[in-house]
């Protein structure tokens, strides 16, 4: 539940700002009637997020258990590769995200409605792509589907809220430091998700020790255990081969990620106004 609610979180907030941003600038600069244009390129990214969803869903299901289990890893794989990019992606453009996105909507609006459809398209489906991906790499890693779905639900209405609140100014958050943490939780996520699919393709063959076990504790399926799964992605059996994977990319990318930016500018608040 805690993953997937701050994936969503994080995730849906980006979101939620960036649909803000794009429907404030036209206000401020006389174009508000074109905000129509933004929402529906925002509808076709979240339409195109959902049907990916729904394609990792229905083709994991469909698959065999040696197919489902490869199609897992490589999901997993896939999803963590993408997340790790984007978390660094972000640290490093939040500073001028607002500014871009305006230049964006300054060069779409003489093109007419089709450009401006495509930029609010665009700079949604990105983060929606990258939620679906990420969110079915996760459920996978759970034994239910209850509690991350509660979290998912809860984290994308509380970044809906926020969104809104921070577009009507109700509520002041420091954008640089929230994006900054979540950040770190993400990783720890991915971290658990890529020892998952190790996991995955141990169980097939394809990489050895899946049966080197650093810990199996019988009758692992109580409350504490799924609490640590699903948030550090440390399951009640876990391979050795899991367990470095696990450690070496949370050492790795965290210790990358917590470099400090070369770049000397302030950061930019990423403002609905």
């Amino acid at each position: 539940m805690l993953s997937t609610f701050l994936i969503a979180l994080r995730e849906g907030l980006e979101a939620s700002l960036i649909v803000s941003i794009l429907i404030a600038y036209l206000a401020r600069t006389g174009n508000a009637a074109f905000a129509r244009y933004i929402w529906l390129g925002v509808s076709g990214a979240v339409g195109l997020s959902f049907g990916l969803g729904a394609f990792l869903s229905f083709t994991s299901t469909n698959l065999s258990p040696r197919g489902e289990a490869l199609f897992a890893g490589i999901t997993s794989v896939a999803s963590v590769a993408f997340v790790t990019i984007m978390v660094f992606w972000m640290k490093r453009t939040a500073r001028g995200l607002g500014r871009e996105l305006q230049n964006r909507v300054d060069g779409a609006l003489p093109l007419g409605a089709f450009a401006l459809i495509s930029t609010a398209f665009f700079a949604v489906a990105r983060e929606g792509l990258e939620t679906a991906l990420f969110i079915y790499a996760n459920f996978r890693t759970v034994r239910s589907n209850t509690a991350p779905s509660i979290g998912l639900f809860l984290g994308l209405a509380t970044a809906i809220t926020l969104g809104a609140l921070i577009y009507r100014k109700t509520v002041k958050i420091n954008l640089g430091k929230f994006f900054s943490i979540t950040g770190y939780g993400l990783i720890i996520v991915a971290a658990g998700v890529l020892s998952h699919a190790v996991s995955e393709f141990q169980s097939r063959g394809n990489l050895p020790g899946g049966s080197a076990f650093a810990w199996n504790v019988a009758n692992g399926s109580g409350p504490f255990w799924s609490i640590i799964d699903g948030s550090l992605g440390i399951g009640s059996a876990m391979t050795w081969l899991q367990l470095v994977v696990w450690a070496i990319y949370i050492g790795t990318v965290a210790s990358l990620y917590r470099r400090p930016l070369k770049v000397s500018q302030p950061l930019e608040p990423a403002r609905a106004s």
